[in-house]
């Protein structure tokens, strides 16, 4: 575990089965070689069972999640993006413009990544409990809660953009063990179960040699997005409260710096994924393995003097009200200052330059971006969880409260916008309150991987006035089983696909 700014570098070994022949022999034959680990032989005390639930965390550090492609197939599904340039890659494209099929290779690592992250969770579900493990209770417990976060988690991204899909609860030990398609409800029921079990076995805080660990409120802020995501208000209002109540968390003064290295694991920080460019450059490894997975390219692919492969949408520009700091907090402008303020914007490159990312970009205090930010994913803030609360408290017919919170979101000192009621947003009634945080919403919280989840949700709860995805028919409502997955998994074929593909 790093310490303090970072954890988990990824030095996790994997756990094979592995038998070495070294001759002839039938007594050689036989033996399995001791420097091999295995499931049987790995596992036997406190230090084991951590070094496996920090894999799981790794995977997310991987090449098909939060280094790279995890941010793409949100951001690409939704409306806050646009391509920033001509080379967009077709498969990036084809998510773009609604076009993707079942090959969509974007998509399908995704896919593969979330379940790499599942098949981990397991192990450790399976095998940290067990007598034999020289570990006390409680640390048992905590690594099987952390374990239990990751899997809901991973399960909630494949339910929310697949529908129902395959359905582990014990790790695969052989080729042929595989799952058909559970039904939506029953992927629920398990994420539902597996955080409330987190909640009650993970700590509200860590020292800090363990910092970035899953505790008990970022198992409660993400069972708030389950169940608001199944439109079970009452329930997400009852998880999330006591986040609130607990008074460990409060917004940044300061909105970029959510956004920034120097800031990481703050006052509203309430999960991340870490990272950190002290360990090598990047390993473009699927996996998250080894410690040249310490670093992602969302700086490099978003940047304005690098890939600038997205941009900000212009309807997502136009939604920012005029004088809301967040707008220049958020993009960066031609003949904007960066590099501490030494070196100026100048000839972007790509489709309409003149807008383009300032979250997550290293380039406010270095020369350009690379393919080597660490610079920590921030996966839950706790203004997310104030806007969810708004939210819930307006369904349950609680108006005051929702503005309340409203407002809180717009009283941060580097915000300051004016409080609700405003002439935009009269918010007499619960119509308007919803439109308000429709539009809070999306302003506080553009380009970090939510919005495009929200159309989902409120599409599906016709809450939506008119429809946001220009391209958009019935079957975009749900991304397509990766062909590889029918083609592999003798348990599903193309009856099983998704409508539309």
């Amino acid at each position: 575990m790093r310490t303090r700014k970072n954890i988990l570098a990824g030095l996790f070994t994997a756990i094979v089965i592995a038998v070495v022949v070294l001759g002839c022999s039938d007594d050689i034959l036989d033996k399995t070689n001791p420097n091999d680990l295995s499931t049987d032989t790995y596992f036997t005390n406190e230090a084991e069972i951590i070094t496996g639930v920090n894999a799981v965390y790794a995977a997310w550090q991987g090449l098909d999640l939060y280094a790279r492609e995890y941010f793409f197939v949100h951001d690409l599904r939704g409306d806050d993006m646009k391509a920033g340039g001509d080379q967009l890659e077709l498969q990036r494209r084809q998510l773009l413009e609604g076009t993707h099929e079942a090959t969509n290779p974007v998509m399908g690592s995704v896919w593969n990544g979330l379940y790499r992250v599942i098949h981990r969770a397991n192990i450790v579900i399976e095998l940290a409990p067990r007598e034999e493990v020289d570990a006390s209770d409680e640390i048992k417990e905590r690594v099987v809660g952390e374990a239990k976060f990751h899997r809901a988690w991973a399960y909630f991204e494949l339910v929310s953009m697949w529908g129902g899909v395959p359905l582990y609860t014990t790790y695969s030990k052989t080729t042929g063990d595989v799952q058909g398609r559970a039904t939506v409800d029953e992927v629920y029921n398990l994420i539902v179960e597996d955080l409330m079990d987190a909640i009650e076995s993970l700590p509200e805080e860590y020292p800090d040699t363990d910092i970035g660990r899953a505790t008990t409120y970022a198992a409660r802020a993400m069972l708030g997005r389950a169940y608001m995501q199944q439109g079970d208000y009452s329930a997400a209002h009852d998880v999330l409260t006591p986040i609130v109540a607990s008074g460990k968390y409060s917004l940044s003064d300061s909105y970029i710096e959510n956004f920034r290295e120097e800031a990481e694991f703050n006052e509203e920080s309430i999960f991340e994924i870490a990272f950190s460019n002290a360990f090598g450059g990047m390993g473009w490894n699927a996996p998250g393995d080894g410690t040249n997975m310490e670093v992602t390219v969302r700086g490099q692919e978003y940047g304005p003097n690098a890939w600038r492969n997205l941009a900000p949408s212009d309807d997502l520009l136009d939604e920012y009200e005029d004088g809301d700091p967040r707008y220049d907090q958020s993009f960066y402008e031609e003949g904007d200052e960066f590099n501490n303020g030494t070196s100026v914007l100048a000839n972007i490159q790509g489709v309409d330059p003149s807008t383009s990312w300032k979250k997550y970009q290293l380039i406010y205090k270095v020369e350009a971006e690379n393919a080597a930010s660490g610079i920590n994913f921030r996966v839950i803030r706790y203004a997310e969880v104030l806007l969810m609360l708004a939210e819930c408290e307006n369904e349950l017919g609680n108006s005051g409260e929702a503005i309340d919170f409203l407002n809180q979101i717009r009283d941060r000192q580097s915000v300051m916008m004016p409080n609700y009621p405003t002439s935009e947003y009269p918010v007499s009634n619960q119509q308007q309150i919803f439109e308000a945080i429709v539009h809070e919403k999306r302003i506080e919280l553009s380009g970090e991987q939510i919005r495009n989840r929200d159309i989902l949700r409120w599409r599906a709860q016709g809450k939506l006035d008119g429809e946001p995805i220009s391209y958009f028919q019935s079957r975009h409502a749900l991304l397509p089983i990766p062909q590889s997955e029918i083609d592999n998994n003798p348990e599903i074929d193309q009856s099983d696909q998704n409508p539309g593909y």
